[in-house]
């Protein structure tokens, strides 16, 4: 059996008394694509920088490459790429210089790969770092991160900021090393990563909601529409996998996170709602999902506070 390239268990990060990352167990296969999304402040950024020993863990472990993240340093972060939204670099230095700089540091450096992606992305050879914008600064850290093929890729809201056009560039960069290389990225770019994350790991307030396979997640929502005979409020204690559950009139909506079937959905609304008809079933983007999660979390947390209250 295949170790993960990126393991962690029941990780967690407290900052006095705000926990930051709770018990947070995951694993990232090699050669996949793993995208962390959620909320401001779900705590994603604190997890890479627990993967990638930049913090230490108040509890839990996490593992890079088979070795535990304490012992990230010297030879073995020649195999490990990382580049985060606010990167630093040289200012005073040209790209060039910047590559020629950081070219012996690693024994895998591919010359070829990095003509390409000079030529790729437009960088410009002479121009100092400090003189880039802020879309062509992401580009030279991409393309000095590319070069030497690390092994597994860290980005922490890489996109951010980015116009579209510079969006589609690095990510073309990244679909051009998916297979050799694992990556492991934050983003709150939605749309994009659903057009190649392999798999999702959603995170709530440090919290690891789920963590699947894409076309796993894909496949389990669903959006659901139908007309009830009881023009009325939704029944209570309806299943906890239907999300966001509206009712018009005769009209109910919900988002199904346990879907397997048409048909035992359809006989399991019919329990609950006698005489249902004209139904919908439709899939979910990815960007709807995370809503749709985001929103349940925020409205249960608020009546968990009101409860509290009283």
């Amino acid at each position: 059996m295949t170790a993960p390239s990126i393991a962690t268990h029941l990780l967690t990060r407290v900052y006095g008394s705000q926990t930051a990352l709770k018990d947070v167990t995951l694993s990232v296969e090699p050669g996949s694509v793993y995208a962390l999304v959620g909320p401001n402040g779900a705590g994603k950024t604190t997890l890479i920088q627990l993967i990638m020993n930049l913090q230490a863990p108040t509890s839990g472990a996490a593992e890079i490459l088979g070795l535990p993240s304490t012992r990230i340093r010297g030879g073995v972060l020649n195999r490990i790429g990382y580049i985060s939204e606010t990167q630093e670099m040289p200012d005073s230095m040209t790209v060039a210089a910047f590559l020629n700089y950081l070219r012996p540091f690693y024994p895998t450096w591919d010359h070829a790969l990095e003509k390409q992606l000079l030529a790729d992305f437009a960088l410009p050879p002479t121009r100092e770092l400090r003189h880039l914008s802020r879309g062509m600064r992401m580009k030279a850290a991409f393309a000095s991160t590319l070069s030497y093929r690390p092994e597994v890729l860290i980005l922490d809201e890489p996109f951010s900021g980015l116009d579209p056009l510079v969006r589609d560039e690095l990510i073309q960069g990244l679909l051009d090393r998916i297979g050799e290389t694992t990556i492991f990225l934050s983003s709150h770019d939605l749309a994009e990563i659903e057009s190649f994350a392999s798999h999702i790991g959603y995170l709530e307030q440090g919290t690891l909601i789920f963590s699947e396979e894409m076309v796993a997640l894909s496949n389990r929502f669903r959006q659901v529409e139908f007309r009830s005979h009881e023009s009325a409020t939704p029944p209570a204690n309806l299943p906890e996998s239907w999300l966001e559950i509206e009712q018009s009139g005769s009209h109910v909506r919900f988002k199904d996170s346990a879907f397997t079937t048409q048909e035992r959905l359809i006989a399991h609304i019919r329990t609950i709602f006698s005489g249902a008809t004209e139904m919908a079933f439709e899939p979910l983007s990815l960007r709807s999902i995370f809503l749709a999660n985001a929103r349940t979390h925020r409205n249960t947390r608020a009546q968990s506070d009101r409860g509290a209250a009283k």
